[in-house]
């Protein structure tokens, strides 16, 4: 019988264990990957305080694991199947069944996909979603980025070190984007902005050769030759396994209040699996904090 179990080992997962930890509760964190999630395939981040000039991704996430290990959280590989809530909690993994009182649900999320034909068929084959994992492998290449917000003008930025040149093409005539990272794109001389501009199919054989646009101002539409297209227009949230356990919106986002109580007693959630306004590492440590004091809160009242 565990206190808490912790699904998700990213940041927000990893706080929640910390402050598990910190409460002397006996904790498990669940991780069916790697620690760090979504965000371990950002190299540096840049607006996590306290860090002039950013932080390595890997070593902040290092550093996070061995706090956690050191306050004696287990920590574990498996894939969370199934919640049972009826009686006790449980938790039904690959590898076995844990039985626990309180569940956190630090789950994260993916990338969503643009639906238009050639994208699964050309995946890892030009093909991405990620510009620093597969960014050097453009090198002198000519690829398009298609997104508007924080993440797409990220990954455009940094897809700029090794690329030709970089297309990038957005539905709208303004980004989504802070301004101080619009201010780069813009001042970025390797960059060409096709605004109301919409991608219709990613085309080749055995890799990408080009991309179908399509101008929404004049309806005219063009084929680009192009080695990649790296797509960036948002997440979907890891919560399929859920079912109807808890209360989701009509996108999959869990519903929490401000203490990170879902709609059950006992389990709560934390960072982008839940419904927010905000999708940051440092608001996904936010939310882990919360839950994990809401957790303790939760099992002190249990005791009286």
């Amino acid at each position: 019988m565990y206190d808490l179990i912790i699904i998700g080992g990213g940041p927000a997962g990893l706080t929640a264990a910390l402050y598990g930890g910190r409460s002397r509760l006996k904790t498990l964190l669940l991780e069916k990957m790697c620690l760090g999630g979504q965000i371990i395939l950002s190299p540096t981040i840049e607006n996590y305080p306290g860090f002039v000039g950013g932080v390595v991704t890997t070593e902040l996430i290092s550093a996070m694991h061995k706090q956690v290990e050191e306050l004696g959280v287990e920590i574990k590989n498996d894939e969370v199947t199934r919640i049972i809530t009826t009686g006790q909690l449980k938790v039904t993994a690959r590898e076995g069944e844990y039985v626990t009182k309180t569940i956190i649900l630090a789950t994260g999320a993916f990338p969503k996909k643009l639906g238009i034909s050639g994208e699964d068929k050309l995946i890892a084959r030009g093909v991405s979603y990620c510009g620093t994992c597969d960014g050097p492998l453009f090198k002198n290449k000519d690829i398009f980025v298609v997104g508007g917000g924080d993440k797409a003008v990220e990954e455009a930025i940094y897809l700029t070190r090794y690329a030709h040149k970089v297309t990038f093409i957005h539905r709208r005539d303004e980004l989504r984007a802070s301004k101080i990272l619009q201010e780069r794109l813009f001042e970025n001389k390797k960059v060409e902005i096709l605004w109301n501009t919409v991608p219709l199919e990613i085309l080749g054989e055995k890799r990408v050769e080009a991309i179908r646009i399509k101008n929404l101002k004049d309806n005219q539409v063009n084929d680009v030759a192009c080695s990649g297209v790296f797509i960036f227009v948002g997440i979907h949230p890891n919560t399929e396994f859920l079912g109807s356990v808890t209360k989701l919106d009509e996108q999959g986002f869990i519903l929490t209040d401000e203490a990170m109580k879902t709609s059950v007693e006992g389990i709560f959630a934390s960072g982008d699996c839940r419904r927010k306004t905000l999708a940051q590492v440092i608001t996904a440590c936010g939310d882990g904090a919360t839950a994990a004091f809401s957790a303790n809160h939760y099992l002190e009242l249990m005791k009286q």
